[in-house]
């Protein structure tokens, strides 16, 4: 049977579209790649929401910075071990299915985070029991939310050609980065003194809005079908009728497309740009985990956390605004491929901390922090199409599980060791960003694929 659900695309998602000599052309039609980026955004905002008020819910609580950091490790960890066994889980059962689950998790973690904090703000438990429940309702967005990114991507980079995939998957980070402006600027609307909701009130909001964006994503995106779930025999997934994707660089057997090897960390094809990832995304990671912290403390606003909130979400939205000028304005402008926009980004961003870390007021502490965050912005999708792009198709479900769960192991430590350094002397945690971002500019420049190479091979 095919699926009655309404359709975005009037062109099969899967269809084997032949071009002469037989060349496949494919690509996600506009309506469908405007609801995988809904997806992306709503949950992108809701955690910058949450990162905007955070520390003033700290401050509130009275407890030190560094315990705020700490409390989402543990999500993180489980978004590590997570996000690739739903990746893999996503070849079986379905890019869609996967999306669903990881909204369902954001959706029932933002609300439990948010009953925690006000149980904490208003007095019903201790900062201690506070931190710990935030932590325990957090662990769902680690690790059921972690199935939503990888299944994204790999929707994406599966129908994208080579020379087109760069854009196509910087168009999807943008929504991380949209997210991050909307977050910052909704976030202190959503504090609302109705039934002393307070500083929690960003977490029911996103919470809502995530609940929409599912039934959105329910009613009109198409049930996929898993194009390498099987070797030797078609794979089929909710009775669906459309064909198999195939790609020049996959085996087959038999006519049909080949289950690959699972794809690890240390593949000579992904492992510069997991280490590029890994040590660029320690660094993006520490810079967002001070710079909460960073705004209260330089603008003497920690015996005000609302207006300390208020002050943290403008600065978020100044670095959200450059991310989207990277990654919607020079990397298409430029045609940038994902080594010139890696190595270019980390050199950028460590300009930009630079300032952030030499300046005490709001001006140049929203400059600082929006020419870090440009930097980064070019940085993650590079790193994110280049791993893509060193892999076969039937490997994308695999690579985005790998990029994804690159990307939660940043926040395993670094937000906290960042602070704890913060806390010592500022300069000891800038001056680590900065290190770590040169780092990747010299073992970049050594071990990444030239762009022609990583673009320049067949769709």
């Amino acid at each position: 049977m095919t699926d009655a659900k309404p359709d975005l695309e009037t062109q099969p998602d899967n269809a084997l579209n032949t071009a002469s000599e037989g060349t496949r052309q494919s690509s996600v039609s506009r309506g469908r790649m405007t609801l995988l980026f809904t997806v992306m955004l709503v949950t992108a905002a809701g955690n910058t929401a949450m990162q905007s008020v955070m520390p003033s819910i700290g401050t509130a609580l009275e407890v030190n910075d560094v315990w705020i950091s700490l409390a989402y490790s543990w999500s993180a960890l489980l978004w590590v071990v997570c996000a690739p066994i739903w990746a893999r889980r996503s070849d079986k059962r379905g890019r869609k299915s996967m999306m669903a689950l990881g909204l369902t998790g954001f959706v029932v973690s933002m609300v439990l985070c948010g009953a925690a904090l006000w149980a904490g703000l208003a007095g019903f438990m201790t900062a201690f029991w506070t931190l710990i429940a935030f932590a325990a309702a957090r662990s769902l967005f680690g690790g059921f939310g972690s199935a939503a990114p990888p299944a994204v991507q790999a929707y994406v980079a599966s129908r994208t050609p080579r020379a087109e995939r760069t854009n196509a998957l910087s168009l999807i980070a943008s929504s991380f980065g949209l997210g991050t402006v909307i977050g910052p600027v909704l976030a202190p609307l959503m504090v609302v003194t109705f039934l002393g909701i307070g500083l929690v009130g960003p977490f029911l909001g996103f919470a809502l809005l995530g609940l929409a964006a599912l039934v959105l994503l329910r009613l009109y995106l198409p049930n996929d079908v898993p194009q390498f779930a099987a070797r030797g025999q078609a794979a089929s997934y909710s009775g669906g009728s459309e064909g198999l994707e195939l790609d020049p660089d996959d085996e087959e057997t038999d006519g049909q497309p080949s289950a690959p090897d699972r794809l690890k960390w240390l593949d000579t094809r992904v492992r510069p740009w997991v280490l590029a990832g890994l040590i660029g995304g320690h660094a993006q990671a520490m810079i967002m985990g001070i710079t909460g912290f960073l705004v209260l403390d330089r603008l003497n606003l920690r015996a005000d956390p609302e207006q300390g909130a208020t002050y943290v979400s403008l600065v978020l939205a100044f670095g959200a605004v450059a991310t989207l000028l990277a990654q919607w304005g020079l990397i298409p402008r430029f045609k940038m491929g994902p080594r010139i926009a890696t190595l270019s980004g980390v050199i950028v961003a460590a300009f930009g901390t630079a300032i952030l870390g030499a300046t005490n007021e709001l001006f140049g502490l929203s400059l600082g922090y929006a020419i870090a965050s440009l930097g980064f912005g070019l940085f993650r999708p590079g790193t994110t199409a280049g791993t893509s792009l060193a892999v076969t198709r039937a490997e994308q479900g695999q690579a985005s599980g790998i990029v994804a769960s690159v990307a939660g192991a940043s926040f395993i430590c670094a937000p906290a060791l960042g602070v704890w350094l913060y806390g010592i002397n500022d300069w000891l945690g800038f001056g680590l960003v900065i290190v770590l971002c040169l780092i990747v500019a010299i073992l970049g420049w050594r071990g990444l694929q030239a762009d022609a190479q990583l673009t320049g091979k067949e769709a």
